[in-house]
């Protein structure tokens, strides 16, 4: 749910193209998207639609070929790289498909390594890293190292530890991708308890209908723009430019997307106008 009618994240003709066999490609192309704090928002798309490469944007992984992404403002791309980095660190956390854990340490210590890393203290980044794996529902598990871990769980690991530093905007690709259905359920309702309990703006990138319906506000990537899910979506307004709002996916991947997950969603956040 958003406080503000002030964005926190606004992309502005936000566009990405690489080189392919001697041709440009274009992925992305003129994105006009608004992020308030606290949202909950799923980008959809087949692979190859161009989700995470938006997301690398998002996360200031990558630049874009042209366009702007104002953090509160100030378009974070005209800042010099280390500037870049600081704000990476200290505002973003990242979760993946695949978890990168540290195999040889345990639990708590993959959880600590950001802070260890900031030069924090082992006592307060031992106190900070309890606490996250508490609240993801790890208690039991900070001593074990990941091989002694399930998927789900170590995938929960990887949660706490992008949430280390406190970060307010919290970038999900896939993370539920290696996972079974149960599993996967579990760490969805786990982001969504986080985005209710911390605040931390949530955006995921996902080809899972399964986890997209359980996420208020939902995208489509289709043809390098971002389009509702569903046209006319009230939860998508104030988001995207509304000539868009009532835009129909032209891509045949993007169809099925659409189908798959039912108009019907007990979720009535809606955005600002």
């Amino acid at each position: 749910m958003t406080e503000s009618n002030q964005p926190f994240i606004e992309l502005r003709g936000l566009s990405k193209e690489f080189m392919h066999r001697g041709k440009y490609l274009q992925v992305l192309r003129d994105v006009d998207f608004r992020i308030f704090a606290g949202d909950q928002i799923a980008i959809m798309g087949p692979s190859g639609a161009g989700k995470s490469t938006l997301l690398q944007l998002l996360g200031t992984l990558d630049t874009p070929t042209s366009g702007q992404m104002l953090w509160n403002g100030e378009d974070v791309f005209s800042r010099r790289k280390a500037v870049l980095a600081g704000l990476r660190n200290r505002e973003i956390g990242f979760v993946f498909q695949f978890h990168h854990l540290l195999p040889e340490f345990t639990a708590l210590e993959n959880v600590m390594m950001p802070g260890l890393i900031g030069r924090m203290g082992k006592r307060a980044a031992e106190s900070r890293g309890k606490e996250l794996l508490e609240m993801v529902g790890l208690k039991e598990r900070v001593h074990h190292q990941p091989g002694e871990l399930s998927g789900g769980e170590q995938q929960r690991v990887a949660i706490a530890r992008a949430l280390f530093r406190e970060p307010r905007l919290l970038l999900a690709d896939e993370p539920t991708g290696n996972l079974d259905l149960r599993t996967a359920a579990g760490i969805h309702a786990i982001l969504r308890e986080l985005n209710e309990t911390t605040g931390v703006t949530v955006v995921i990138v996902t080809h899972d209908p399964s986890l997209a319906e359980n996420m208020p506000i939902r995208v489509l990537v289709d043809q390098g723009r971002l389009i509702p899910q569903h046209p006319g979506d009230p939860n998508v307004a104030g988001r995207i430019p509304e000539e868009l709002m009532n835009a129909r996916p032209q891509d045949p991947g993007q169809l099925r997307l659409v189908e798959a997950v039912s108009d019907g969603d007990s979720t009535t956040t809606q955005g600002p106008s």
